[in-house]
This record gives C-alpha cells, sequence and structure tokens, in this order.
C-alpha cells in the first residue's frame, strides 16, 4: 500500500546476527575487539577494528566474503519483496553501517527495494581499507537523547520521516526492531502506527516494562517466519481498512449527488 511506511533495523532483525561482531568474529579479532572496547564508543571502535584488521592483511574481499555468509531467516527475503510488492515504502535504520548493509543487501538481491538507508557513513579507502563514521557527529555536539548511544539517535531519524510525510497522505508506519536502540524511535510512534519488537529481545523487554508509554499498537515477534507472518497481515489488514473508507466516501458522494439530481427542476419565469 501507497499509505504504509515499512522501518526496519538491520542487525538481528533483517540478519540473524550483529553485523559488526560477525565481521570481527569471523576474521579471528574477537580477543582484541573485547580488549578495546572498554577504552572507545562502538562506532569508533568498529573503524579502529577496520585499521587492525586491514594491518593485518585482511582485504575487502575478505570482509564481503564473509558478509556473504551472514545468517538470515530463509523467510524475511520474501517478506521484505513481499510489502514492496504490496506498494509499501521500505526503510532501513541502523546502527550498522553502510558498507556491511550495502554488501549485504546486494548479495540478497534487495538493494534495490529500499528507499532510504539511514546509518553510520562508511567507504572504502585508497589503501583499500574500510573507514567508518558516525551518523551524528557526537565530538561536535551531543544530540541529546538519553537513550541512544551518542552517534545515533533512532528517534531523530522516524521524526525526520514523519515530517516528512503529508498530513493530507495520512500514511502509517510499521517499525521493526529488537534492540534497545529500538525503544527511542518506538516512542516517537503515533496512535495510527505500528511496532514489530522481537520477543525476548531488549526492546521487547523495555516495551514491556510499561506498554502505555507506546501509542502504537504493538505486535511481537520471534522469527522470520512470524516476521513475515505478522509485517504481511498487517500490511493486508490496513489495506482492507482504507478501501473500506474508499468505497464508504464513493457511495456517500454518490447519494449526494443523487439527491441532487432528484430534485425538481426550476420552471423560468415569464417576464
Amino acid at each position: 500500500m501507497a499509505g504504509i511506511v515499512v522501518v526496519f533495523d538491520f542487525d538481528k532483525t533483517i540478519i540473524e546476527c550483529d553485523s559488526d561482531n560477525w565481521v570481527v568474529d569471523e576474521l579471528g579479532a574477537t580477543d582484541l575487539f573485547n580488549q578495546l572496547l572498554p577504552t572507545m564508543p562502538w562506532n569508533s571502535l568498529m573503524d579502529r577494528m577496520m585499521k587492525e584488521l586491514h594491518s593485518q592483511g585482511k582485504t575487502i574481499e575478505d570482509i564481503v566474503e564473509v558478509l556473504k555468509r551472514t545468517p538470515i531467516h530463509p523467510r524475511v527475503v520474501p517478506a521484505i519483496k513481499a510489502a514492496h510488492a504490496l506498494g509499501c515504502d521500505l526503510k532501513i535504520v541502523s546502527d550498522a553501517n553502510l558498507f556491511f548493509i550495502e554488501t549485504i543487501l546486494k548479495h540478497l538481491g534487495l538493494e534495490e527495494y529500499f528507499s532510504e538507508i539511514n546509518t553510520n557513513p562508511s567507504y572504502v579507502d585508497e589503501q583499500g581499507r574500510v573507514r567508518i563514521s558516525p551518523h551524528h557527529d557526537f565530538i561536535k555536539c551531543s544530540h541529546g537523547c538519553s537513550l541512544c548511544p551518542p552517534n545515533m539517535c533512532k528517534g531523530v531519524v522516524i521524526e525526520r520521516v514523519q515530517t516528512s510525510l503529508s498530513s493530507e497522505e495520512k500514511k502509517k508506519i510499521i517499525y521493526l526492531g529488537d534492540g534497545s536502540g529500538d525503544y527511542c524511535p518506538s516512542l516517537k510512534l503515533k496512535e495510527v502506527d505500528f511496532v514489530m519488537p522481537r520477543k525476548n529481545f531488549p526492546l521487547f523487554d523495555l516495551i514491556c516494562k510499561d506498554p502505555l508509554l507506546i501509542k502504537a499498537d504493538i505486535h511481537e515477534w520471534t522469527d522470520g517466519g512470524e516476521l513475515e507472518h505478522i509485517l504481511l497481515n498487517l500490511i493486508n489488514t490496513i489495506a482492507t481498512e482504507e478501501n473500506a473508507q474508499l468505497i464508504s466516501a464513493a457511495d456517500c458522494k454518490l447519494q449526494t449527488m443523487s439527491a441532487h439530481e432528484a430534485l425538481p427542476q426550476a420552471l423560468p419565469v415569464r417576464q
């Protein structure tokens, strides 16, 4: 439906793992990662890890091959394609990074299905090393949200998406996520929206502490099979309701026109 925006988190939502951890673990750098983790923010640490892996002789091709092996539930790709085919506007909001996400989406044949990817910028420099920078430059200033990590507030992204939607279009947002970073954007959703937290993950646990703080309808899921079933059911339900409203509005218009046509014609007045 053209009236639905579906916003996906990436790690542990579209894919079954944390893409940062996956690359670090698969390339044998877990011990160094854990050693450095207490010393710097996660986003800065991942940029540092890309430097360390490059110095150890790991190439872009090595990283790409690891990303191609990223685990994903077999029903997630069909769910994304089906939502897109139904006319939904699909977006990604993730605290991973652009190189990892685009590489995985390309491998899955999904790179053309998303209108936006909101994440930490990354690129391959002239030395063949992946460089990762923060979505929000927290060195210059804070984004001011105590719920989110310093490099990205997903709530700010959702507010921008909401602002971009015309009030006349009355679009609804379906937000899918799993982590604590998905709690802030969930709080921004409105009564007409839907949030799909992954059950027994941090977002679900945070919502369960006080569900009344969430204005949107809550629909939990456990795996890719349930994600597909619940997401497509929500889309079809919204579509059915919108079609019913259009038919009702059309009926009212026809009844009004019929009533006007039934009025007697005015007679001409002789001069």
